[in-house]
């Protein structure tokens, strides 16, 4: 731990050991918690998909992290000093200095959140016989590549899919498995390998600094790009030093150094990495640099501000600074692994080790006499909303997109996120997730499946339409109030 680094996790009297919030709260937002009934009825108008919720309708909205991290006083204060000039802002010449002295790079491109940089990555780099290896794929990611005709392939090792787990770092790559890829591709048809910082869609599992150096010797020997997505860099680079023995009395920012040094092209989501808006692409190459830069102004809008409004452009350099304060990156962390850890006592079948951005309930396990077919991630996600006014996400089956035949593709795991925002959610209302989770969980059989009954080609799990194949909403909703009376 960091000289002056405080822990975030406190022992007391009783023995206990809890999260310690280390922010004081001086801006609130109310929140809603809305009779069963209502929220049934909001199920029904949002197609079952809690993507289509209104949040007068939600109570905890644990759907994601992406921009929504609680910004501090020091990114507010800055947006009060943004250059609104079209070209040469002074916003934009700060925030490039950040990217700098943060990521290490010196040339920077602005778009205006994460998948914009996977659209102008794809769109340079990516053709119809394009292969791009990756630890795992991010939705956005692999829609991008696909919609340029390219594939993707993906080279965890075994351990990566085994769902309750001590392995500190299930987002490596396969080293052998590509090497085994490049050989049989072909060198010429890989514009690029893509490591994604933390692995989302397996549980927001880390990979280690030195797995990154293995895989850029690779790149290395065959001349191939190597492509960091950093949105989820710094808590990352917080399970590194908590991990990987060699780094526990580093700085966040050596770690992160470490880590974007090893980088050709690192890209970002600033609504994750630097809580605020926007994201970007920057490198130490500026041949790369002039592949890319003609397509920000095409896609997103001028070098010096890429479509992001020039006060978040202020709040993303202060944030960026602000990824090396190991106080404010460990909040999240340390909440999820106490909502794991507590789950797990109750018997709750979660991902672990405990990763990043979210706690993950195995739905394969919690429903496990729903077959796949129909949706049990879903399923899970909409019976949690019923039952408890939460929002959390599927990350399974219906965030897969179909094959080129039309086929479903299932995916390896079938997750409910309940993602953890930085500094957003006491830990009464942690609790209260928890409580709620464990009588779902023992009334489980009452959730039953969903069937899609309007389905978009691409990114399906955003606009996605869904149905419960028989009337168990309202049985689930009749034995929670028997339970609860009138409670919510």
């Amino acid at each position: 731990m960091a000289k002056n680094a405080q822990k975030p996790l406190v022992k007391f009297y009783s023995g206990e050991e809890i999260p310690l919030e280390l922010h004081k709260v001086r801006i609130v937002q109310k929140l809603h918690l809305v009779p069963i009934e209502r929220r049934l009825e909001a199920l029904r108008e949002g197609g079952y998909n809690t993507f289509q919720l209104n949040t007068t309708d939600v109570y905890l909205d644990m759907l994601t992290d992406s921009g929504t991290n609680a910004m501090s006083d020091m990114q507010l204060s800055a947006m009060m000093q943004a250059d609104d000039a079209y070209a040469g802002s002074q916003s934009f010449i700060r925030l490039k200095q950040a990217v700098e002295d943060v990521l290490g790079k010196s040339y920077f491109l602005p778009v205006h959140q994460g998948r914009a940089a996977e659209n102008i990555l794809a769109a340079a780099y990516v053709s119809k016989t394009s292969l791009v290896p990756m630890n795992y794929h991010f939705t956005t990611a692999m829609a991008h590549i696909t919609q340029n005709g390219g594939r993707i392939v993906e080279l965890l090792y075994p351990e990566a899919y085994v769902i309750n787990s001590s392995h500190p770092f299930k987002g490596n790559m396969n080293l052998e498995d590509l090497e085994d890829c490049i050989q049989r591709t072909g060198r010429e048809h890989i514009p690029y390998i893509r490591m994604e910082a933390s692995t989302n869609l397996i549980g927001g599992q880390p990979f280690s600094v030195q797995n990154l150096r293995d895989v850029r010797a690779i790149a290395d020997k065959y001349n191939i790009r190597l492509v960091l997505d950093a949105s989820l860099l710094g808590e990352n680079a917080y399970l590194v030093k908590q991990r990987e023995k060699e780094f526990m009395n580093k700085s966040m920012g050596e770690i992160i150094k470490t880590m974007t040094d090893l980088a050709d092209i690192v890209y970002f989501s600033a609504r994750k990495l630097s809580s605020s808006r926007g994201g970007g692409i920057c490198t130490n190459n500026e041949s790369i640099y002039k592949e890319l830069e003609a397509l920000v102004p095409l896609y997103e809008g001028f070098l010096t501000y890429g479509g992001i409004s020039i006060r978040e452009v202020e709040a993303m350099a202060v944030g960026l600074y602000e990824t090396l304060d190991e106080t404010m990156i460990s909040q999240s962390p340390t909440f999820i692994k106490y909502l794991v850890d507590e789950a797990m006592k109750m018997n709750i079948p979660m991902i672990t080790p405990a990763g990043v951005l979210g706690a993950h309930v195995d739905a394969m396990s919690f429903c496990a006499h729903i077959p796949q077919s129909q949706y049990p991630a879903g399923s899970l996600a909409a019976a949690f909303f019923l039952i408890s006014g939460v929002r959390g996400m599927e990350r399974g089956s219906i965030s897969n997109q179909r094959d080129e035949e039309g086929n479903e593709t299932y995916a390896d795991m079938e997750l409910l996120r309940l993602a953890v925002p930085r500094r957003v959610f006491t830990l009464s209302q942690i609790k209260y997730v928890l409580d709620r989770l464990h009588w779902l969980y023992d009334n489980r059989e009452l959730i039953g499946g969903l069937k899609f009954v309007y389905e978009p080609t691409v990114l399906r799990f955003f606009m996605g339409k869904l149905a419960p194949v028989s009337d168990w909403p309202e049985k689930l909703m009749t034995k929670f109030k028997a339970d609860f009376g009138e409670s919510l």
